[in-house]
């Protein structure tokens, strides 16, 4: 009597893993259309789907780099200088490679780096905005979530899988894209640990193995869709093609905080220096100066395995950022955190306004916070939060960050809803401001009106129906030759604007031109 069994069909094999996934993970756990992708038998004969490509087109200049750089990361001139060398090196080596496979057996040293300095000073938006501009995917993860191979804790070998999925499963463009861990030197080996340090230099090592060269299977071994496949596959034709992505084109970058790294820097120096002329160090050294002279002896001595680090060759320090940092990153930079708040009103059909001096005073709250850049967000949202649930049900459609704003929200906020003259006199203010901007940037020449001009200014605009800028276009229409004259005679190029200006403009500006002759320099 025969013994052969019925061979399942894949319908068949799909709701046994259904029934396998519910039973073990109850109904937190659901397989939906796992089948989906494979074909109808009546599709069998047609010619599968092609593999995605890429083609791999790379022709920047480190120059280039970093003026692209510049538009989003103010400062950090340095770290964006190495940051594009070694993007350059990397890809262009790639970009020989991928035109000559020949390429690819002459000897090269990957430039993988690593980053040093403190939380919020840009260094994933660095790396962020590289790949945007090369076109290549990018992953970011944190150290801590990984642990080694076979313990508790996420896979390395998931970041690789996780490049695929960036890539739109085009497995060539993945093998040219970036990974970047941060928090990379909690995964550091404290010397004091005892037993296996799973989640520290079993991380290590699996990051070692995938910044030489190796191959990944994309299909993790933990995942029950990646195993339903293979098994509805191998039903099907007998075998299971395995799927691998090659890391040797991978870029890999880490980077972190190093708490404690600028000491063991100090300490080598400072046994360097011994002796009669050797220097005092201070306790209150920057430790950018001490980042910048890092070794990876100084790595081994953080807790880095010699190995790991050796495949870490380009070093790069990001520098800590000051309030004027900040201020320069509200009120320059193209990613800057305040966009996203005028578009957040916008939606509402409110215009808010970013004053300068509201926009210090956020620079100045968000510095105390010690976490760089990353504060401005936090100060903002505490300060216009009640703002934006508030406005959008008044008729208010325009008003101002002042300083006071920032400094006592809730207080401007009723002032702003309740006196409309209050409102309108506060944008018209920081209109004659952005005029005084203006008027500087087309002249090279600062001026400002004080208080009571810029008062008068506002009563004229509002008397006669008209913009700060038609008012003052009006009254200032021959003092930028008078202005330059002034400039030329005495070198003075700073003005600041009495009420008697707007009242007697011309007499005004022929008093000034007459004094320059008399204390030309």
């Amino acid at each position: 009597m025969s013994t052969n069994k019925k061979i399942p069909t894949p319908e068949e094999i799909e709701k046994e893993f259904q029934e396998f996934v519910q039973q073990k993970y109850g109904g937190s756990v659901r397989l939906i259309n796992a089948s989906a992708g494979e074909p109808s038998p009546e599709a069998e004969d047609e010619a599968p789907e092609p593999k995605k490509t890429f083609d791999l087109k790379f022709d920047l200049k480190p120059k280039e780099i970093k003026q692209y750089l510049d538009r989003y990361v103010i400062k950090q001139d340095e770290a964006k200088k190495a940051l594009a060398i070694a993007v350059c090196d990397h890809y262009n080596h790639v970009r020989e490679c991928h035109e000559d496979p020949a390429a690819a057996e002459a000897d090269y040293s990957k430039q993988n780096i690593v980053m040093l300095g403190p939380t919020g000073v840009g260094k994933t938006y660095l790396i962020r905005h590289i790949a945007k501009l090369i076109g290549v995917p990018f992953v970011k993860a944190d150290a801590t979530r990984f642990s080694e191979t076979g313990y508790v804790g996420a896979n390395v070998d998931d970041l690789i899988r996780e490049l695929v999925t960036q890539a739109e499963d085009t497995l060539e463009l993945a093998q040219y894209g970036i990974i970047y861990l941060d928090e990379a030197d909690k995964i550091a080996t404290p010397p004091n640990i005892m037993g296996r340090d799973v989640s520290g230099r079993g991380v290590q090592i699996g990051l070692l193995k995938l910044m030489e060269e190796t191959e990944v299977d994309l299909r993790a071994g933990n995942d029950v869709a990646s195993q339903m496949r293979a098994a509805m596959e191998f039903q099907k034709s007998g075998k299971v093609e395995q799927e691998v992505i090659n890391t040797r084109h991978i870029l890999f970058i880490i980077s972190g905080a190093f708490t404690g790294m600028a000491d063991i820097i100090k300490k080598r120096m400072h046994q360097s220096k011994i002796g009669f002329n050797a220097e005092i160090i201070s306790k209150t050294d920057d430790v950018t100066q001490y980042f910048e002279n890092v070794t990876p002896k100084d790595f081994i001595d953080f807790g880095f395995e010699p190995e790991f680090i050796g495949r870490l060759p380009v070093h790069v320090v990001c520098t800590e950022l000051g309030v004027d940092d900040l201020f320069y990153i509200l009120k320059h930079s193209e990613g800057s955190i305040i966009r996203q708040y005028e578009n957040a009103f916008r939606a509402y059909g409110i215009t808010v306004v970013f004053s300068d001096c509201g926009l210090r005073r956020i620079a100045e709250k968000a510095i105390a916070q010690k976490t760089g850049a990353r504060a401005l967000m936090t100060v903002c949202e505490k300060v216009l939060r009640n703002y934006k649930f508030e406005l959008p049900s008044t008729g208010v459609e325009e008003f101002v960050v002042t300083a006071e704003v920032v400094e006592s929200p809730d207080v401007e906020l009723k002032r702003i809803i309740k006196e409309p003259n209050y409102r309108r006199n506060t944008v018209m203010c920081e209109q004659v401001r952005r005029y005084e901007a203006a008027f500087y940037a087309e002249h090279q020449l600062q001026i400002q009106f004080d208080a009571e001009a810029t008062a008068l200014i506002c009563e004229r605009a509002i008397a006669d129906e008209q913009t700060v800028k038609q008012v003052c276009d009006q009254l200032l229409g021959s003092y930028q030759h008078g202005l330059n004259l002034i400039k030329q005679n005495t070198g003075q190029s700073t003005f600041t604007f009495p009420k008697a200006v707007l009242e007697n403009p011309d007499q005004i500006l022929e008093e000034w031109i007459r004094e320059s002759y008399t204390t030309k320099r």
